[in-house]
């Protein structure tokens, strides 16, 4: 129960931030991505603010609670292959699963779109490429 409670504040703090920022807007992340055009460095400067405030947690926690990224992981070919088609995707809708999830509470058709066809990609992955959630 605690724990679900605090992934709920996590999240709920998580959409204030995406919302605060105004992460939520596709136009915002294409405006970033679109180096050779009018480029918008609000992600750069949300990314970096999320960057310190992770890295000062992550200081005081590391010694104290086992936390992942402490043992030799390895990069395997379905965590690369998942990487390019989250950053396709990303780029193609302007949207990552955060902000499309915090669109739909705002109606917008690209998040009333986009979100069920995400689902059916993880869907498919799960499927078909017996990739584990």
């Amino acid at each position: 129960m605690k724990k679900n409670l605090l992934t709920l504040l996590a999240g709920l703090l998580f959409g204030a931030g995406l919302a605060l920022s105004g992460m939520t807007d596709p136009s915002r992340v294409i405006g970033f991505l679109d180096l050779a055009g009018e480029w918008d460095p609000t992600l750069a400067f949300v990314m970096a603010g999320a960057l310190l405030v992770f890295s000062t947690g992550y200081f005081f926690l590391r010694k104290k609670c086992r936390l992942p990224g402490n043992e030799s992981d390895s990069v395997s070919k379905k965590l690369i292959l998942g990487a390019i088609l989250f950053g396709v995707g990303w780029g193609l809708g302007g949207f990552c699963p955060g902000p499309a999830i915090a669109n739909l509470a705002a109606l917008r058709t690209e998040a009333l779109i986009f979100v069920p066809m995400m689902a059916v990609g993880m869907f498919l992955a799960q499927r078909l490429c017996g990739v584990d959630r």
